[in-house]
């Protein structure tokens, strides 16, 4: 994955050793003696003139190259053999000599004083080489030396400034295709495919474009999910309060007697409409902040939850099996009121001769519980839609408004897990919770 963190790293790592070894090459370019003796047009190769000629042609024609030099670029020169004698005369006169010994700060002098040696191939003897150019002369030619060095910089400053361009648009529009789709997000038009070139990215923009866009993908569910609920919520709480209208219209109308027949209905109708409510309003809290988790007791909870149950249906037989080393973390009344959603939808349609079947189990890292009826299960092209608020299966006779099995399933969500419904194999239906282990280590699941 190309990270924007090397990216970023490298740009300025690049930056630094550009500006260092141009700093560098600058401050030899400006005063050092090594860089004048191996730049200067007259000083660079005059040793190893001077020594050849000095060889081949002997003393006059050495002096002769140094008095060139000296015309030419207002050299001065001498040359110290090893018996620490000059070896030819030299360009350097020697009341300049006197005048130069006599000055306790070399840096005030009119000139620039250097020394090299080289030592000859040919003989292996070596010369002391003292040069000496007026600061004048040296600053005009470091005025023409530096124009390279300059050019050079010039150049790194294009190229710095390409990168950082580069660079930061590399930033800036993802972070601008972003905010549009967050923009778009607040203005419920968001459009998966906004993100689609940016999620190509194999670096942390990309990263963050898909997860933005399973995001954004997610809100959509849910914001649609909402509307289909309220929708749903409507046209629920018509057909009760449509039945209310007409009992009390009939109500006003008729006598003293048949009032009394009517309240046993209204009394119905308000049940109904009180039960609808109460469902939505449980199903709405699931979105809630639950507070801190807990430790779950599985057993407990499941005995409590047999207990309730057959009290309401007492010919019932429920069967619990539970694997003691399971444990638990989360909302306890959230994981209630799921199994208890379950638990009532096999009453509804379990045979009294069979047993409702509570099995808990583990594998890996999760718990199942399921939940067994051998009840006449449903079709199998219901499957799909069964969990979905207010969707209760065609033909289904018994009570109830559609919103049992979305509660539990929404609760599994909100504990970290799943919901899944089938069909038995061997007869009746099926619903198990999959949920995840507490981790001992860290004490959260």
């Amino acid at each position: 994955m190309r990270s924007m963190f090397w990216r970023i790293f490298a740009s300025l790592w690049l930056a630094i050793a550009l500006v260092a070894g141009l700093s560098i090459l600058l401050g030899h370019a400006l005063n050092q003696d090594a860089w004048i003796i191996n730049h200067h047009p007259a000083i660079k190769n005059l040793a190893k003139q001077w020594t050849q000629r000095y060889e081949r042609e002997g003393p006059a024609a050495a002096q002769d190259l140094l008095e060139k030099a000296r015309k030419r670029y207002r050299l001065n020169v001498q040359v110290i053999g090893e018996n620490g004698q000059q070896v030819v005369e030299g360009t350097f006169p020697q009341r300049a000599a006197d005048f130069e010994s006599r000055q306790p700060n070399k840096k005030r002098l009119p000139w620039r004083r250097m020394t090299s040696e080289y030592s000859s191939p040919t003989s292996g003897e070596t010369f002391l080489f003292i040069y000496r150019i007026p600061h004048p002369e040296l600053d005009a030619w470091h005025r023409g030396s530096l124009l390279w060095p300059l050019s050079a910089l010039c150049i790194a400053l294009v190229v710095l400034t390409g990168l950082s361009v580069l660079l930061t648009l590399s930033i800036t529009r993802p972070l601008s295709r972003l905010r549009g789709a967050v923009h778009d997000l607040g203005q419920t038009s968001y459009q998966q495919d906004s993100l689609a070139l940016l999620g190509q990215r194999r670096d942390e923009f990309g990263l963050l474009a898909r997860d933005f866009n399973r995001m954004g993908a997610r809100l959509q569910g849910l914001i649609g999910s909402q509307r289909q609920l309220l929708r749903d919520v409507s046209h629920e709480l018509r057909s009760p309060l449509a039945r209310l209208r007409i009992a009390l219209a009939l109500a006003e109308r008729a006598s003293q007697e048949e009032r009394e027949k009517l309240w046993p209905r209204l009394t119905k109708e308000c049940d109904r409409l009180e039960a609808l409510i109460s469902e939505i309003l449980a199903l709405a809290r699931l979105d809630a902040e639950p507070g801190a988790e807990q430790v779950i007791d599985l057993p407990r909870l499941l005995n409590k939850l047999r207990e309730d149950a057959q009290l309401s249906a007492p010919e019932q037989n429920i069967q619990i099996s539970v694997d003691q080393s399971i444990k638990l973390t989360g909302w306890p009344e959230m994981l209630e009121r799921a199994i208890d959603n379950l638990l009532r939808n096999a009453l509804r349609f379990n045979p009294a001769d069979q047993p409702i079947e509570i099995n808990v189990s583990r594998s890996g890292e999760n718990a199942w519980i399921n939940i067994r009826d051998h009840g006449p299960g449903t079709a199998p092209e219901n499957l799909p839609q069964l969990g979905e608020p207010f969707f209760r299966a065609p033909g289904q006779s018994a009570p109830g408004h559609g919103l049992g099995l979305a509660i539990a399933r929404r609760a599994a969500e909100r504990l970290g897990g799943s919901l899944s419904l089938s069909n038995h194999p061997q007869g009746g239906f099926n619903a198990r919770l999959c949920l995840p282990l507490l981790d001992e280590a860290t004490g959260r699941a």
